[in-house]
């Protein structure tokens, strides 16, 4: 069982409660927003997140390309700076890969028959995530059946801290057994995000291909999540040491720091990128999806509870406000500060 504290040094709150306002913030987009808007309606969501993710995903891997370098890569398809070709190409072949996962977000499983995710789906995201760099620089133990999409036919030496991969000839049946399991994932379930966190740690023991498996993994995680109606997780560079720490308490049998760490993710791409866009001026939304460099979430709580922004507080104890009312409130300490 997972600690039910985390971080009490830093007055975090507890995980529990972190899963709790997750659970309540996606039932509140999916009730009263009309769930995951489609990467058609909405692309500027969907592209600022897909910049992000393209960048951190492969920062975790190594890759030293900045944000700003990335961002004009993939809007302009055009490479900045001096870096090796590779890196460039590792970054593309991860876009094109979030791209399409993002496109999945228009069909959610939950209202289909249709599985979560399949081995077919899953070779296509590895492939398409590796080929570009596996053109110019492919793996120098590759055979010819171990190219991109292919699961691998070496078996890996054991990570740091001594977990060991299953022998290749055991990596099919690994993956069957782990796939039965992911479609069999239900949104909303108790403790949600321990469940996708020990699914993902799951598929990194098995290590599947010969090469790439930390960015298919983490796409293949937020290929589940936008189907299941969540927003994608991004994993930061800075949280790079966490994650892999996170990791191997999963690979010992406590998701519970990889749950927390992944549903923090989702809510700061709920927070930051997907409610501000379909929620309109008007609509009442929790503060932190109102919250930029101007104004952060806790100096709107401090003027929520004053008085001096209209907000309500719900029977969770949270504070909601709209748009409109946090410009109005800006408005006016403006006319007070000039007063």
């Amino acid at each position: 069982m997972s600690e039910h504290f985390s971080g009490s040094r830093t007055g975090r709150p507890p995980r529990e409660a972190v899963y709790q306002r997750l659970d309540a913030q996606i039932a509140e987009m999916w009730q009263r927003l009309g769930g995951l808007p489609s990467p058609v309606e909405a692309a500027d969501i969907w592209r600022g997140i897909w910049f992000e993710e393209a960048h951190h995903s492969t920062a975790i891997e190594g890759n030293t390309l900045v944000l700003k370098q990335v961002e004009v890569l993939l809007a302009e398809g055009r490479a900045v700076g001096n870096k090796e070709l590779a890196e460039y190409l590792e970054v593309k072949g991860y876009a094109d890969a979030a791209d399409w996962v993002y496109r999945q977000a228009n069909t959610p499983a939950m209202t289909s028959d249709r599985p979560i995710l399949t081995i077919a789906e899953l070779r296509h995201v590895h492939r398409t995530v590796m080929t570009p760099v596996w053109d110019v620089a492919p793996h120098p133990n590759a055979t010819d059946r171990e190219a991109p999409g292919a699961f691998r036919e070496h078996d890996i030496r054991p990570f740091p801290g001594g977990m060991q991969p299953p022998s290749s000839v055991l990596v099919s049946s690994h993956m069957d057994t782990w796939l039965e399991r992911v479609n069999g994932l239900h949104p909303r379930a108790a403790a949600f995000p321990e469940r996708v966190a020990d699914l993902h740690a799951e598929f990194e023991r098995i290590h599947p291909f010969l090469d790439g498996n930390g960015r298919a993994g983490r796409l293949a995680t937020n290929l589940l999540l936008v189907r299941l109606g969540y927003p994608p997780a991004v994993v930061y560079k800075r949280d790079r040491m966490q994650y892999l720490k996170a990791l191997r308490r999963a690979d010992a049998g406590d998701p519970g720091a990889l749950g927390e760490l992944l549903a923090r993710a989702i809510l700061d791409n709920l927070y930051r990128f997907v409610v501000p866009a379909i929620a309109g001026p008007a609509r009442l939304v929790p503060l932190a999806a109102l919250a930029n460099r101007e104004m952060t979430a806790a100096a709107l709580r401090t003027a929520a509870g004053r008085g001096r922004l209209q907000a309500t507080r719900g029977p969770d104890g949270q504070w909601r406000s709209s748009s409109n009312w946090v410009q109005a409130y800006l408005a006016s300490r403006y006319r007070r500060d000039r007063g």
